[in-house]
């Protein structure tokens, strides 16, 4: 993408898992890039430009915020369902401040273009989610803390619009993400890094919740990061949803999948007593097609290939900030 040759970029949080594909197609793109994250140096690409910086602090974004064209506000929580309902604060505050803070450091600082990852959390439970549905409605219970907090920063760019005229702020909501840099914390793991940490630990008789027709909407953390440079590029008309643009898949269909993998198979044992969950959940494509953009990852690459880097022994784990083992979120 020629439009990024030369810009000064940064991207906060590109030592995690969208992050760093980011990072990396920036950098193909010819692009100057500043990473900004909590994590140890050594998890950032060695040609960026990387700052140990807390986004809770505005003097810390004015600071990683200076002197930069465009910004790529990835930095955010991620948690398991668990973690959500027994944490909702480690959620909720530092979501607001973080994103708060960098939006008015990048206005303040002269940044050009901005651009805000939402999530599929902003959106009431339905069978597809379309984007400009979100203000009709209200984030589903499970996801009322992390989806609010979203929401805000969304807000947050409609506020700039009409009193700074700041126009050129790109908003995505991602689907359900995955690929390697994943967390596999067992206390605080989802679905995907979940079954394969499960899968590869030799579980057998392999348990599964539910009946296992569940459908979901999963996308590759690197076809999410080349749909995000997509949208600071061509800024479309309001949020788009950045998903697999297909018919989804079911949680019976991905556990054949990673069970595909191994050279065992166990056997698979479906717990009917546990909730099933929402029978379908897809985020419509429609404005991410209008904006030329389509995953480029099937589900089946994408599983092997996290799978492989799980295999490969994860070394930047304990360089990993985790907000839900820290006594104070400052």
């Amino acid at each position: 993408m020629s439009f990024y040759r030369n810009k000064r970029v940064l991207v906060t949080g590109g030592t995690g898992m969208i992050g760093r594909p980011l990072v990396e197609l920036l950098l193909r793109a010819g692009a100057e890039v500043r990473v900004a994250s909590l994590d140890r140096p050594e998890l950032a690409h060695p040609e960026a430009d990387f700052r140990q910086a807390n986004l809770l602090y505005l003097e810390q974004c004015l600071d990683v915020c200076a002197g930069m064209d465009l910004v790529f506000q990835v930095a955010g929580i991620k948690g398991s369902p668990r973690m959500a309902a027994e944490k909702p604060a480690s959620f909720f505050v530092p979501l607001l401040m973080m994103n708060t803070n960098m939006m008015e450091a990048a206005r303040h600082q002269g940044a050009s273009r901005y651009l805000f990852t939402s999530s599929v959390g902003v959106y009431s439970p339905a069978e597809i989610f379309h984007e400009d549905d979100v203000w009709r409605t209200f984030p589903s219970d499970n996801d009322r803390f992390a989806g609010w907090a979203k929401r805000m920063g969304e807000l947050q760019a409609q506020a700039y619009a009409i009193e700074h005229g700041w126009q050129e702020i790109a908003i995505v909501r991602p689907a359900n993400v995955y690929g390697p840099h994943d967390n596999f914390d067992e206390h605080n793991a989802m679905v995907i890094p979940s079954l394969i940490k499960r899968a590869l630990g030799g579980e057998d008789p392999f348990v599964v919740w539910g009946d296992g027709s569940a459908v979901r909407d999963f996308i590759h953390a690197e076809d999410v990061a080349r749909g995000m440079m997509m949208a600071l590029e061509e800024l479309p008309p309001g949020p788009v949803n950045l998903g697999s643009g297909g018919e989804g898949v079911s949680i019976a269909q991905l556990v054949e999948i990673i069970l595909g993998n191994l050279p065992h198979r166990p056997e698979v044992r479906w717990d009917t007593s546990k909730p099933t969950g929402d029978k379908l959940r897809l985020l419509d494509a429609q404005r991410a097609k209008a904006m030329g953009f389509a995953p480029r990852i099937s589900m089946e690459e994408g599983i092997r290939d996290v799978m492989a880097w799980y295999q490969g022994g994860q070394p930047e784990q304990g360089g990993r900030y985790n907000v839900f083992k820290r006594q104070s979120l400052l």
